[in-house]
């Protein structure tokens, strides 16, 4: 089967829907100033919340690749159930926002369900898009970039129009959730040739991540990208909040988090033509680039800053597609869906440790002594891609 062959309607209700499914990802994050000045919680309150949601959607990917779920289940099914309870969790969550256990709690299950959006999404894009699939994926993770940015622009219409309170970011992104799920069930056929479905966990398949030199090289650029996008990602705001506040700190996270979107569709476009390592290269080296060039940034003029910013949010996710593109390619056919979603628990699992590592130094370190070690990602990342640059 070939792009050519899918639904003209298939790609673009996918994007919206991983758009809108992927939206509670950073929802604690962005009203988080609110957060703070209702329950007393410190600033660093933020690691813990989202290592939440890592270790959450970490157990969901986990268990998914286990019990073959992607691979088992027709995946537009896994996905809406993911995606309703998804929104469930959201708006306990918002009931439950002045308990940081309870909180804490909630935002693991929403992790959780998130292991049933991203990745099964892409393993639909895969189905489709075997041929195209660099293309399509860069659609879709920037769909997943633009998702995870909305919350911080929720919030700054929250506080632009001043009488609307913080808790509508969270009713908004849970009715987003319900919308995800009935855009994949109704918008979404099967594909018509699509891999049988498996009963067992392909374990031989599996092993390909660690055996296959191709798959291999693509995982561990892939674990090197992890070490600094969502660290990144969490530590934005307070990059941000180095020159302004309130609904403009709130636009500029949106804007250069949001940024990324385009370079994961730029992206894909590239890798049409020169091949989604090359471009997984180039990404990758721009980014690092973007973290050793941090301590001269932040004492920039606001334009150099600024656009320090985008060019850093465009880079710095723009080379996931690519590698979920290699590694689905080169994974066994029958089993790419628990391929990507081990794939991306281990990577999750890595985010982790670089998160908190980063937020526990934020209060003692200043950011322009702390964010060039996120360039250790993008360098081992480079090592690890060479056998797929050759």
């Amino acid at each position: 089967m070939s792009s050519v062959s899918a639904p003209a309607r298939v790609l673009p209700a996918l994007v919206a829907a991983q758009f809108l499914g992927v939206s509670p990802w950073f929802a604690v994050n962005a009203v988080m100033p609110e957060l703070q000045r209702a329950n007393g919680w410190a600033a660093e309150a933020v690691g813990p919340l989202t290592a939440a949601v890592q270790l959450g959607f970490i157990a969901g990917t986990l268990l998914f690749a286990l019990g073959a779920v992607a691979d088992r289940f027709p995946a537009r099914r896994v996905f809406l159930a993911c995606a309703l309870a998804s929104a469930l969790c959201t708006m306990a969550a918002l009931a439950s926002a002045d308990h940081f256990e309870a909180l804490f709690a909630w935002r693991a299950l929403t992790g959780f369900c998130l292991a049933g959006i991203y990745p099964v999404g892409m393993k639909i894009a895969a189905q489709w898009f075997p041929r195209g699939l660099g293309a399509a994926l860069g659609w879709l993770v920037g769909a997943l970039v633009l998702g995870s940015a909305l919350p911080h622009a929720l919030r700054a219409l929250t506080v632009s129009a001043g009488g609307w309170p913080w808790e509508a970011v969270f009713v908004a992104i849970a009715m987003g959730s319900l919308a995800a799920g009935a855009l994949v069930m109704l918008a979404v056929p099967e594909p018509h040739h699509a891999p049988a479905r498996v009963s067992t966990l392909q374990w031989r398949a599996l092993g390909a991540v660690w055996t296959d030199r191709k798959v291999r090289a693509s995982v561990l650029g892939y674990f090197g990208h992890m070490w600094e996008l969502y660290a990144m990602w969490v530590l934005l705001p307070f990059i941000v909040a180095t020159r302004l506040q309130g609904a403009a700190l709130s636009w500029t996270a949106f804007a250069a988090l949001g940024a990324g979107a385009l370079g994961c569709a730029l992206g894909g476009r590239v890798a049409q033509r020169v091949g989604s390592a090359r471009v997984a290269g180039v990404q990758l080296a721009s980014s690092g680039l973007c973290c050793l060039a941090a301590p001269w940034m932040l004492a920039a003029p606001d334009a150099v800053f600024y656009a320090w910013l985008v060019l850093w949010g465009i880079t710095v996710a723009g080379d996931s597609p690519q590698f979920s593109a290699l590694t689905a390619v080169n994974a066994p056919p029958q089993a790419v869906g628990s391929v990507l979603t081990l794939t991306n628990s281990l990577g999750f699992a890595l985010s982790i440790v670089s998160i908190q590592l980063f937020v526990s130094l934020l209060p003692d370190v200043p950011l322009g002594a702390l964010l060039p070690w996120l360039a250790a990602g993008p360098l081992l990342g480079l090592v690890a891609l060479r056998p797929l640059l050759r």
